[in-house]
């Protein structure tokens, strides 16, 4: 593999093994310089940094990580150098507006480019965020004032986010806008007090407005970073401004956040996303891999959406996959998937591809049921066997993962799986009933 290949691939390693906060903040803008041959079996990775402080935090805290993941990409030992980019020509520093009209582009205030209502894929679990993203897009500051989005890890909580940030660039090129983590933001205020620069922070900051911050929960616990926050927040609502946050939990739940700041963020409209399914992830796999110029079959990323339960790791993955897809000349195949997933597949190419649902609609039909009393709470002693093998099939025959394969059955204590397959596989060796029963589901699967 050359250089921007192995970190490509690398990049796509560290999303699924580190926070997302973590990767936004101190691994995405990373750059891979150069990789120098230092003998047989090892070689010097220069990686660089965009400011010394930067640096400093990747070298202090993920060296190890790092190191670990082009050990494996390359197969060599990697010695990591790190260093920081020519800085530009310094220029003292004004209080005048935060971008010029020529900078004010997404990708100068920090949005993804990739990231936009073009290619946001809705479905039930997310078009009411998709809804309200939308209209604060379309008249900022006007419907609402605050747009609180909350969900788990990989739900596109940022996608959404910057999503309406680029639409409302698109409308007004002027604005002043600008996208922040919440670690940021508290780095950058500490910094400033530091530096004694804070008269520009606040000017810099309360004249915003769009204010986009990631991972508001961050600042939950830090003092002085909300009692700045809540300032800001004030000043540019009074400014008829517009604010969108996220969080992994809702405000009640964030822990040390103080109260005027609860009240506030409680006051907007928050929207909780739900975890993509199946149908979802894997339409997901698509536009991505369509946007990255990946060829991806769709047997291929309906086994990575079946184990994948999380957009960000599906990214990371899929990332992965191309990169060394391009190293060595092969196209994406469910093989391929599985390996890298370690689950079964079929080689010999006799079983078609099944999606969870049908499994559990099989399973229903077969029993006499309809899927929503298998994914209901009754336990009556038939109903139960009959989730249980749902369960079984999903897990050995599907490779389906253990928090996915509960949530197809209504269930979201992992556990219950693992118990049900055990059960399973036990009376498999005794009862000839039971052998009988996931047989014939299956040939109605496969044919």
């Amino acid at each position: 593999m050359d250089r921007k290949t192995v970190w490509k691939a690398a990049l796509g390693e560290l999303q699924v093994s580190l926070s997302a906060t973590s990767f936004k903040s101190w691994i995405r803008d990373l750059e891979l310089t150069n990789l120098e041959p230092a003998g047989d079996k090892r070689q010097i990775a220069t990686i660089m940094g965009k400011t010394a402080y930067h640096r400093e935090i990747v070298e202090n805290r993920y060296y190890g990580q790092i190191k670990m993941v082009l050990d494996k990409l390359t197969g060599k030992r990697n010695e990591l150098v790190f260093t920081v980019q020519a800085p530009a020509a310094i220029e003292p520093e004004q209080a005048g507006p935060l971008f010029t009209q020529a900078a004010n582009t997404g990708e100068r205030v920090g949005l993804r480019q990739d990231f936009t209502f073009e290619t946001w894929a809705v479905s039930p679990t997310n078009e009411m965020a998709f809804a309200a993203a939308q209209a604060v897009a379309k008249n900022p500051g006007q419907t609402y004032h605050l747009l609180f989005l909350y969900g788990g890890v990989g739900v596109g909580k940022t996608h959404l986010m910057q999503a309406a940030g680029h639409e409302v660039l698109k409308n007004d090129p002027d604005i002043r806008l600008l996208y922040c983590t919440g670690e940021e933001f508290m780095n950058k205020f500490v910094e400033s007090l530091r530096q004694r620069t804070t008269g520009s922070f606040k000017q810099k900051f309360r004249s915003l407005k769009l204010w986009l911050v990631d991972d508001v929960q961050f600042i939950g616990g830090k003092e002085t970073a909300q009692e700045e926050f809540f300032h800001t927040f004030n000043a540019i609502g009074q400014n008829r401004g517009q604010v969108i946050l996220t969080s992994d939990r809702s405000p009640a739940e964030i822990p040390g956040l103080e109260d005027r700041l609860r009240s506030r963020f409680e006051g907007g409209l928050m929207v909780d996303i739900q975890k993509p399914d199946f149908e979802l992830r894997t339409a997901i796999l698509q536009i991505k891999a369509q946007a990255q110029e990946i060829n991806l079959p769709l047997d291929a990323a309906r086994l990575m959406a079946a184990n994948i339960d999380s957009t960000r790791r599906l990214e990371g993955f899929l990332m992965t996959l191309g990169a060394l897809s391009k190293a060595r000349g092969e196209p994406i195949t469910p093989e391929m998937v599985a390996a890298h997933l370690g689950v079964k597949t079929e080689t010999n190419g006799e079983k078609k591809y099944v999606n969870p649902k049908e499994v559990v609609e099989t399973v229903a039909n077969y029993f006499n049921l309809k899927p929503a009393v298998l994914r209901g709470d009754r336990r009556n002693k038939d109903l139960v066997w009959a989730r249980h093998i749902a369960m079984y099939l999903l897990r050995i025959d599907l490779g389906v993962a253990l928090t996915s394969a509960g949530e197809y059955l209504g269930r979201k204590d992992h556990t219950t799986v693992m118990h049900a397959v055990d059960k399973i596989k036990a009376k498999l060796l005794t009862s000839e009933n039971l052998r009988t029963d996931v047989e014939t589901v299956r040939k109605k699967l496969y044919g």
